[in-house]
């Protein structure tokens, strides 16, 4: 299992560098793909992803990315509510045939998903984009293992006993000052290259602080769906790691929050 694990992790590394490294074109195709399988992991979870509202979801999340691609923003709010409408139609003209939770979900599932998913995207297609991009890595998965190591070490206070008993306070905390100085010795290395950034140092350590403080949010959020629904992974396409809301789950949270930090801090 850990051999399988580890394998899938160095590919997964493999790829992010090549499609993020690429950006424009490509990144937008992989990261659409990934977003509209994710969402029907969620959908599936959710006893939703074959029937109508889950359509109504699939296409919005279509919509959604073509109106990035063609940079038609003034148009994202005719098209969440024209979608939040065509959801609510199905739910009045079928009554009963959908319960409430299975419209909300469906709706909450395209904000949840692609429109989260999508910063990685928009990151990267930012003013030195293409080093900005990877402090969302750097605080998903650093966050993640500063974490691991410190509350192996240090870890004595539960942070969310029901949900997740082996996460503590003390690799809560390890996580996000792991994180910032990741981006401290990233924004002193590559710091030279962003010309919109004044003080990359610490626009990078703090922005990466704020999206781990964030990314552990997404974690235990994802978790939590999973206890809802009693299942262990949202999928298996990933050997070793389950899903794609399994492997990208905190990421999921750190890419808006890195696109906004980057944004107000520089």
């Amino acid at each position: 299992m850990f051999t399988t694990r580890l394998i899938s992790g160095i590919v997964l590394v493999i790829l992010a560098i090549f499609f993020v490294g690429k950006g424009g074109a490509l990144l937008f195709a992989v990261t659409a793909l990934i977003s509209l399988v994710g969402l029907f992991e969620l959908y599936r979870v959710l006893g939703i992803e074959k029937r109508s509202v889950a359509a109504v979801g699939y296409l919005t999340a279509v919509c959604y990315y073509g109106i990035l691609w063609f940079e038609g923003q003034k148009y994202l709010t005719l098209m969440i509510i024209a979608s939040l409408m065509l959801l609510m139609a199905l739910y009045v003209f079928t009554f009963p045939s959908f319960k409430t939770e299975e419209i909300t979900g469906a709706f909450f599932g395209v904000c949840y998903v692609p429109v989260m998913l999508s910063f990685l995207y928009q990151t990267r297609s930012m003013h030195d984009g293409a080093y900005l991009v990877w402090l969302i890595f750097l605080s998903s998965w650093g966050c993640d293992t500063s974490a691991y190591c410190v509350g192996m070490l240090l870890g004595k206070h539960k942070l969310a006993p029901v949900l997740s008993p082996k996460k503590s306070i003390e690799g809560a905390v390890g996580g996000v000052v792991g994180s910032a100085l990741l981006g401290l010795a990233y924004g002193a290395y590559f710091g030279h290259n962003m010309e919109e950034v004044a003080n990359p140092m610490v626009a990078c350590a703090i922005a990466c602080a704020i999206a781990a403080v964030i990314s552990q949010i997404g974690d235990l959020a994802a978790s939590a769906i999973k206890r809802n629904h009693n299942i262990k992974d949202y999928g298996h396409l990933i050997p070793g790691h389950g899903g794609i809301l399994d492997r990208f789950d905190s990421m999921i949270f750190t890419a808006p929050a890195i696109y906004f930090a980057v944004t107000f801090l520089r």
